[in-house]
């Protein structure tokens, strides 16, 4: 059992399983998609609800592949990219000092999860047994550059334009109001069942 690689996943991997959905479902104290999306909105992310899910998504996969050692240098992708993100857009004017909401504590996740790629996921692992190969010094680089380009890339993606229902002559009906009005008419229909 590689102890070093094996206690690192077991830590960085359900914090961010973690992490993700207090984004995506508001666990574990977080805000949910409405909260965190309106955050994200306010960072220049926009649509932020749509930021919000690919931030969730990314930080509870990664982190759940992390966790269990599979898909190794994806998995660190995934996180680090958030992890980039989060310090271009929200710590990087703040110094490199937590204390003062800086950016150390991402970037040495970001270091952690690079030495993790290049040195593997150590065993047991998903990847010591599927995918020994798949570790290394090129393909931490390769994490690391990807992690970079996808934080990047929130910045180049065009907003989708608003969609004008109203003027079309349909009602603007908002998909939760959609989704309500579901609920209470599946609920009726089990109470007259």
């Amino acid at each position: 059992m590689d102890i070093g690689t094996v206690a690192l996943r077991g830590v960085v991997g359900p914090l961010f399983v973690g992490h993700g959905t207090q984004k995506l479902f508001g666990w574990f104290g977080g805000h949910g998609l409405e909260g965190t999306g309106g955050f994200f909105e306010q960072l220049g992310l926009r649509p932020g609800k749509r930021h919000a899910a690919a931030a969730g998504a990314a930080e509870a996969l990664g982190g759940a592949l992390l966790t269990v050692g599979a898909a190794t240098p994806l998995a660190a992708t995934m996180v680090s990219g958030t992890m980039v993100t989060a310090i271009r857009k929200v710590h990087a004017p703040n110094g490199p000092w937590v204390t003062e909401n800086g950016w150390e504590y991402n970037a040495a996740l970001i270091g952690a999860l690079a030495a993790l790629v290049e040195h593997g996921p150590g065993s047991p692992s998903v990847d010591a047994r599927l995918f020994p190969s798949w570790k290394g010094t090129r393909w931490a680089i390769a994490m690391l550059a990807a992690a970079a380009a996808g934080s990047f890339l929130v910045d180049v993606l065009p907003e989708p334009a608003p969609e004008d229902t109203a003027s079309a002559g349909e009602p603007d009906v908002t998909a939760a109001a959609a989704e309500e009005a579901r609920f209470a008419k599946d609920q009726a229909l089990r109470a007259t069942s």
